[in-house]
């Protein structure tokens, strides 16, 4: 399973475990490098520059052979944090920097000036065009398999338009939950795989049981889009609570969204008055929970240690 993400990372397998917001902690990268992948934490788990800077520092001292850390940064408008996040990642230093939701300009090429290296989150050649002459080491091809806010595309569709476009190596997101997910996204021409809702039914997840239990029940058909979280499509599990709401942006915010002077105010209250509501839904069960999970949930069918997780997806 030699690829190019494993030569740029020095890691054993080529698979990342996604960042996933509230749900990746440095527990989970901890038992991730131990197994020989990558694993990455969005920057955003994290309330202040400090926490920010401590866990770093932990996976660091905790950093081995064959593995590989990073942290995801949501490079547009909506993250009021995001100089500060990006200047302590230099300044303390990581493997990889994952970029989502924004121009990655700024982020490279500070991010190379302290040999990070830099994927892109992207959903269409054009953006990764875009990137890749901006100078990203990789793009992450978030298909119509993923969770969250994931792309249009199939996987094997934007893989191979992707491959046949670009030189640098494409990161296939979304769709994997078991060995034969991986190497058929090899197969495609993929150099590796970011795999993360398989992770939020671990031990080592930090969000509450009954989240965990959800993605053990439900599978890959309870899994539906929504407009109720950041404004933009995100999937998540059609709990009732989920049925009961719609998955439709109310009236009042498509008004405001055609109003171009407003439009991106309404996406930046949108987007934190959802990321409030997936923070209570991670941290506490109530009849309002929404919770976000990809169709890869499918194959969940235990709450199972992280490393255990990994054995799985890699075949032993």
């Amino acid at each position: 399973m030699q690829t190019r993400l494993t030569d740029l990372l020095q890691i054993k397998y080529p698979i990342i475990q996604a960042p996933m917001f509230l749900v990746s902690n440095v527990a989970m990268v901890t038992e991730a490098m131990k197994a020989g992948i990558a694993g990455c934490i969005p920057a955003l788990n994290y309330r202040t520059l400090d926490e920010l800077r401590d866990a770093i520092r932990v996976l660091k001292d905790n950093k081995t052979e064959g593995g590989s850390f990073g942290f995801n940064l949501i490079v547009n408008k909506s993250n009021v944090k995001y100089k500060g996040q990006l200047e302590v990642l230099c300044e303390e230093g990581c493997d990889f920097i994952i970029t989502s939701l924004g121009s990655p300009e700024e982020t490279i090429n500070q991010a190379h000036k302290a040999g990070i290296k830099v994927f892109c989150d992207v959903t269409e050649l054009k953006f990764a065009k875009k990137v890749e002459g901006l100078g990203a080491d990789a793009v992450i091809a978030v298909n119509n398999e993923a969770g969250g806010h994931r792309g249009n595309l199939s996987p094997e569709a934007l893989i191979k338009e992707l491959k046949d476009n670009c030189d640098i190596p494409v990161i296939s997101a979304g769709g994997v939950g078991r060995r034969e997910d991986i190497d058929k996204m090899l197969s495609y021409g993929a150099e590796g795989v970011s795999v993360g809702s398989p992770f939020i039914a671990s031990y080592e997840a930090n969000v509450t049981n009954e989240y965990k239990q959800a993605c053990v029940d439900y599978g890959a058909e309870d899994i539906v889009m929504t407009e109720r979280i950041s404004g933009t499509p995100c999937t998540v599990i059609n709990t009732p609570y989920v049925q009961k709401i719609g998955t439709k942006s109310t009236w009042i915010e498509n008004l405001l969204n055609k109003n171009r002077k407003l439009k991106k105010w309404v996406k930046m209250i949108r987007f934190s008055i959802g990321m409030k509501a997936t923070e209570k839904a991670a941290k506490k069960a109530t009849y309002k929970t929404v919770w976000v999970a990809g169709p890869s949930i499918e194959y969940t069918d235990a709450i199972l240690p992280t490393r255990e997780i990994i054995n799985r997806l890699i075949g032993s």
